[in-house]
């Protein structure tokens, strides 16, 4: 069966215009976000590592962890889902697992990173990703592992922030004929930039973290970009408000001070659909 949020991510990629995706970390934050019409959230590994293990994004998830997350979020909100896969767990067998058990899970894409993850003994605090050889079999194994042919997958580089342009266009060039469906580029600079980077590739450019003065959704979907990211702030909002909050308690300082920041009654009923709990009740225990 046709997932619809897969079919939708992938006519956006196919698509002349370019969107934000929202910040999405659980099922909460999506079961949100689709309410509120978002239509594309992006799940990324930072921060499954901290809902899971409140840790940094220093490789400490594993597959499974990741999975089983994505499965619950997807299953609280029919939205498309872009998932960060990092490395892809391993080697390129490893990323074959991964892109069967984030394809099981529901979602609508995901990205593969050259990167070299967890960071190795010794190694500065820069970035080293890995060969452009390994990365293009890490990719054509990712593509011969998925079932579902619309199920997006993303090859991420970061090589014009570690290697220089010449480079990274020479990566870009042979990631984009592994037979992925789009390319994430880290460190892209101007609007220009980007329309050299998409004709260089020849493919849909998702794009890390938009400087401020490229945020024109129109101008950046001329240069080929369908995906512009601006960070995950919804997160961290709510992260001070939570810390906020517990700060307030332990001050001994009056829970009724905080009703006026609490979620509504009509919010709550609906991120945690009541209605239709009550009426399944009412229909099968009754």
């Amino acid at each position: 069966m046709r997932l619809p949020s897969r079919v939708k991510f992938q006519e956006l990629l196919a698509s002349e215009r370019a969107a934000y995706p929202v910040s999405v970390h659980d099922p909460i934050s999506a079961r949100i976000a689709h309410s509120l019409g978002h239509e594309v959230g992006i799940m990324g590994g930072s921060l499954v590592s901290a809902v899971l293990l409140a840790a940094p994004d220093v490789t400490l998830i594993t597959l499974t962890e990741l999975a089983e997350h994505v499965l619950r979020t997807t299953r609280s909100a029919p939205m498309s889902l872009i998932v960060d896969a990092d490395h892809g767990y391993g080697n390129a067998v490893n990323c074959m697992r991964t892109v069967q058990e984030l394809e099981a899970a529901g979602a609508a894409a995901m990205t593969l990173e050259d990167t070299v993850l967890p960071r190795p003994f010794r190694q500065g605090k820069g970035q080293e990703l890995i060969s452009a050889d390994e990365m293009v079999s890490k990719l054509r194994a990712a593509v011969s592992a998925r079932r579902d042919p619309e199920f997006a997958l993303v090859g991420r580089t970061s090589a014009l922030q570690v290697c220089g342009e010449e480079e990274a266009m020479e990566r870009i060039r042979r990631y984009a004929a592994t037979g992925v469906d789009a390319l994430m580029v880290l460190g892209v600079k101007d609007y220009a930039h980007m329309k050299r980077l998409h004709q260089h590739a020849g493919l849909p450019l998702l794009i890390g973290y938009v400087p401020p003065a490229c945020d024109d959704l129109e101008k950046l979907a001329q240069c080929g970009v369908r995906i512009a990211l601006r960070g995950h702030f919804s997160f961290f909002v709510a992260l001070q408000s939570l810390y906020e909050t517990m700060e307030h308690l332990k001050a001994g300082l009056s829970p009724d001070e905080l009703k006026p920041k609490m979620a509504s009654a009509a919010v709550r009923k609906l991120i945690f659909r009541d209605d239709e709990y009550e009426r399944w009740q009412a229909e099968y225990l009754s």
